[in-house]
């Protein structure tokens, strides 16, 4: 293929396109480039599906490369990238939520677009360059999807809406939406807000539909030109006639079963019910030669379609969900705080069957995690953790570590709590919530949400306000989008066989995070402004019910958290509390058990669970920074006799006024009187009281008297300063009279 290269405008900036440079064997290749910022999509898929599963099977991969930026990792042993940053897993499954709608279900061909950031200008966000080159790569293949889309950034600076912001503009937004869609319908949508209302939140989805409508046919022309027709899917004759035979034998055996018996409140009845079916299905077709093994499985797979078209049935045209609740009603809540007896905050959320237990963790400002990613560097002082084990869901799974989904639900409670978090002059700590998912029926990542918000106020955190999320869905007839049922509060079947999960997480005020995922190839944007209000709705009631439990931030701590004792100090004299090689601020930590930052501004933060370890350190920094002025009164230790350098007489005697701080006392300075050695006075070690005569800055030093502080006696031989009158009188036993 030659090269052929594609350029729009969007939001000032080029949106350059170029097909048929690289990856020329991938079934499907771009490079985008927006400002500097450019990356690589490729689509491929495998020549024959996968037998033997019951999913569509894609796989998304968004790799980062630190070349991008001009940077090498930071680690001392290991410089190449290795398992995809948390950053790049929430990207890929950006994309991979905004393109599988597209896809036929029933696909079984392995099918894999890879994002490669080749480079990155610090200044372009490169999830939409990546959003648009997974559709034009998945789009000029003979791929089956049915594409395509585009997604862009929104963003409010000023009371203005900015279109794919820059990274700088973003620090300044109070929202950070991303939608992708089609060019009427939302597909997806992520977003962050600082307690946005959901009037401005729906303006900011508007404003992001009228600028991807205007991307699509750009898109859509370059498909056009240089895309390849869409691969016919193989059909094998005869696995299609046994299938029909299968489905029609489902079909009998299905007949005579009233399936919404099945649906029940509880999910492990429901569950019993489903598996009961499956058995008396699977015997039944048994007993017929003419079913291979595997088209029992299939026969299996049908009786979830038909639980699908039931729940459907129930809802649209009978007007009932499947545990009897009113389509706006929420399950059966509660919240519970200080759980756990030595953690520093902990609460349960329950919604149903799905409960959440959620345990904040305060650190020093040391704790504090770094980042060194392609498009991050610096620190992150707050961090939420989702742990999704099988025991939560009645199930055998082995522990490998956080997956895709556990980083995901984890980042999504994450930006919903942020906005609500302290600045870190009011509270310095470093904060981790840990989210153990105890049981799910459906929408655990907002139900540890409610329960992270608890967890915090039980720690004494001040939060702004407590944040509520939770999870919307929608069904949709097959054959009329326009009759559609919106349901609040979703459980496990509503979300397995509807075509929505919309969650919306906020506080009273307003919306702080969004997640939309559907399984239909779009909604109209007038069902997403209803789903907000109904959202909001929701929110309230579970609000309401949190607060009953705790109605705001516990003012102390716990006894068991650690306590920041926080000083301003000059910056000039950060290096003398770090000592030589960190020797003064490591024996400070050592002898005081406490943890120290201190910030290039002076800010000194001093961590320590003992109050009285925090209060030795303090004092032992003032002193180190304190300045010594003339006149004030010190008691230190001698730590050596001076000697001159060619007689070896003794000079005098260096005192330690502070840490770090010494004086000298000359040996005239030590006593009225005059003495032939300094020892006949004072020897090492010795704790002598001293006062500062004169400092000198510019040398670095210091002139003590011991003298000044004695009491003068009425005589001093060798005083020249004392009245002759005062002397005792030698008189001769002669003298001379005129």
């Amino acid at each position: 293929m030659s090269i052929k290269q594609f350029s729009t405008e969007v939001a000032g900036k080029e949106l350059k396109i170029e097909v048929g440079k690289f990856a020329k064997q991938a079934h499907g290749a771009c490079t985008v480039t927006y400002g500097e910022t450019v990356v690589l999509a490729t689509a491929v898929t495998s020549s024959q599906p996968r037998e033997g599963i019951d999913y569509f099977p894609l796989m998304v991969d968004y790799e980062e490369r630190l070349y991008a930026a001009g940077k090498i990792k930071g680690s001392r042993f290991i410089k190449r990238e290795g398992r995809a940053t948390d950053d790049a897993v929430l990207t890929g499954r950006l994309i991979d939520r905004s393109i599988r709608p597209l896809f036929q279900e029933s696909d079984r061909n392995d099918v894999q677009v890879v994002i490669t950031v080749l480079s990155y200008d610090g200044v372009n966000d490169p999830d939409f360059p990546a959003i648009i080159g997974a559709s034009v790569a998945l789009g000029i293949s003979p791929i089956n999807w049915g594409g395509p889309l585009a997604g862009v950034q929104v963003g409010r600076v000023g009371g203005e809406w900015v279109l794919n912001a820059t990274v700088e503009a973003k620090q300044k937004s109070d929202i950070d939406l991303f939608v992708a869609g089609s060019e009427t319908e939302a597909i997806m949508i992520e977003a962050g807000a600082q307690q946005v209302s959901d009037k401005d939140m729906y303006e900011a989805i508007e404003f992001a539909a009228k600028h991807i409508a205007k991307i699509v046919p750009f898109i859509e022309g370059i498909i056009k030109e240089v895309g390849v027709p869409k691969a016919t899917p193989k059909i094998d004759e005869e696995k299609e006639t046994l299938r029909e035979q299968v489905k029609g034998k489902v079909g009998e055996f299905l007949a005579k079963q009233d399936l919404s018996k099945v649906f029940d409140p509880d999910k492990s009845k429901m569950k019993t019910s489903i598996d009961a079916l499956k058995e008396e299905l699977s015997e039944n077709l048994k007993e017929d030669n003419e079913v291979s093994k595997d088209m029992r499985s299939l026969g299996i797979a049908m009786i979830e379609t038909a639980l699908e078209k039931s729940f459907k049935t129930l809802v649209l045209e009978k007007g009932i969900r499947p545990d009897n609740r009113k389509f706006d009603e929420i399950r059966e809540l509660s919240a519970e705080v200080a759980l756990l007896p030595r953690t520093h905050g902990s609460g349960l959320f329950s919604r149903g069957e799905t409960q959440v237990l959620s345990v904040v963790t305060l650190g020093s400002p040391g704790d504090e995690q770094t980042l060194d990613t392609m498009e991050e560097d610096g620190t992150k002082k707050y961090m939420h953790h989702y742990n999704f084990p099988g025991y939560c869901v009645g199930e055998v799974k082995p522990l490998r570590g956080p997956g895709r989904r556990e980083i995901g639900h984890g980042a999504l409670a994450e930006k919903a709590l942020i906005p609500v978090l302290p600045d870190i002059e009011q509270f310095p700590y470093t904060i981790r919530v840990v989210s153990e998912v105890m049981g799910s029926n459906g929408s655990s990542s907002q139900a540890s949400i409610c329960g992270s918000t608890l967890s915090l106020m039980d720690a004494g955190v001040p939060i702004l306000a407590p944040v509520a999320g939770l999870a919307m869905g929608l069904v949709v007839d097959d054959l009329d989008k326009k009759k559609y049922q919106i349901l609040t509060d979703i459980q496990g079947i509503e979300d397995h066989s509807g075509h929505m999960d919309f969650k919306v997480a906020g506080t009273k005020d307003g919306i702080t995070a969004i997640q939309l995922d559907i399984k239909l190839g779009g909604i109209g944007y007038d069902v997403v402004k209803e789903t907000l209000t109904k959202a909001h709705e929701g929110r309230m009631k579970i609000l309401d019910v949190m607060q009953k439990a705790i109605a705001e931030p516990r003012p102390e701590l716990s006894q068991y958290a650690p306590r920041i004792t926080s000083m301003q100090i000059d910056p000039d004299k950060i290096r003398d509390v770090i000592g030589s090689g960190g020797k003064i601020i490591n024996e400070i930590i050592e002898k005081c058990n406490v943890s120290i930052d201190i910030e290039q501004s002076g800010l000194v933060m001093i961590t320590s669970v003992e109050g009285e370890g925090a209060k030795k350190a303090r004092e032992w920094i003032e002193n180190i920074v304190k300045e010594v002025e003339v006149g004030e009164v010190y008691e230190g230790k001698v730590s050596q006799i001076v000697k001159g350098r060619d007689t070896g007489s003794e000079l005098g005697a260096i005192v330690e006024l502070l840490p770090g701080k010494d004086g000298m006392v000359h040996i005239s300075q030590i006593a009225h009187q005059r003495i032939a050695k300094v020892t006949d006075k004072i020897n090492v070690g010795d704790t002598v009281k001293v006062k500062v005569m004169e400092v000198d800055k510019e040398r670095g030093r210091i002139s003590l008297s011991i003298k000044e502080l004695l009491p003068k006696p009425d005589y001093i031989p060798g005083d020249a300063s004392h009245d002759k009158s005062d002397r005792p009188q030698n008189k001769s036993r002669f003298s001379r009279k005129k």
